[in-house]
């Protein structure tokens, strides 16, 4: 552990900061998967729910700095 104030602070926020990220990330994958489950079902409507959902979870992380910008476009 850091003893300098501020460094202690970093370690601190640091570690907020990634439980955060994997929890968007965890949740864009979710997405991901519901997308194509409801594809190999056969059920366009769910599907293109789905799809939806899953845009705008991947817009939302790449807007919160979770996800790169460039990796996040077809």
């Amino acid at each position: 552990m850091a003893n300098i104030k501020s460094a202690k602070k970093r370690v601190i926020t640091s570690a907020k900061r990634a439980e955060r990220n994997q929890a968007v990330k965890s949740a864009v994958k979710t997405e991901i998967k519901k997308v194509r489950a409801a594809i190999e079902a056969g059920n366009k409507e769910e599907a293109a729910k789905a799809l939806v959902n899953a845009t705008s979870a991947i817009d939302k992380a790449e807007s919160k700095g979770v996800l790169d910008r460039k990796s996040t476009r077809l």
